[in-house]
């Protein structure tokens, strides 16, 4: 198994971001799962590719507690200034911009904007992918409906509990910038 590597593969999700043919297995190959971004905001044609996939839809307990943690890791992040030196974080911040504005929407730094968006997209995710490939799922519900979905057994091991956004902000050196 192994992780996308931006440099490599970012030319693919650019092409992926503009519409054009993406060899999708060629692409992820070595991977047995997809999560978060960027391959989130390709639901659909990964969807499509592996029809017999099973589709996590990861949400929060409200659109104001997604708001509020979108507002001060994502939002935050890509709000901050890039130095040019860093080609891997610029690549990483143009590619990241591009997906935000046309696979999300292009507000997505208003609020309002962004959270009609994050609800519009569940409703779609809900809505697109039979109930017997979809798990609806928060962090707060650990390990269970995600063993259950892909028959596994549940680990003894607590569910764990990383990436908070006080670890992100910490992460990308926002601690003590902002609220």
């Amino acid at each position: 198994m192994r992780s996308w590597q931006p440099k490599h593969s970012a030319p693919a999700w650019h092409a992926a971001v503009r519409g054009e043919p993406v060899d999708w297995d060629g692409l992820l190959s070595g991977c047995v799962a997809a999560v978060d971004w960027p391959a989130c905001a390709f639901w659909r044609e990964l969807s499509a590719e592996n029809p017999d996939a099973v589709v996590v839809l990861s949400t929060r307990e409200s659109a104001e507690a997604w708001w509020a943690s979108m507002e001060r890791t994502i939002v935050s992040t890509l709000s901050q200034p890039v130095p040019a030196e860093d080609t891997d974080w610029v690549a990483r911040r143009s590619l990241t911009l591009e997906m935000m504005e046309t696979r999300f929407t292009a507000g997505w730094q208003e609020r309002d904007t962004a959270i009609a968006a994050y609800e519009r997209h569940n409703e779609e995710v809900r809505a697109a992918v039979p109930p017997a490939r979809l798990v609806d799922w928060r962090a707060a519900d650990g390990w269970q409906p995600l063993c259950a979905a892909l028959d596994l057994p549940v680990p003894a091991a607590p569910f764990p509990r990383t990436n908070t956004t006080a670890d992100f902000r910490s992460e990308q050196g926002l601690e003590g910038k902002g609220s």
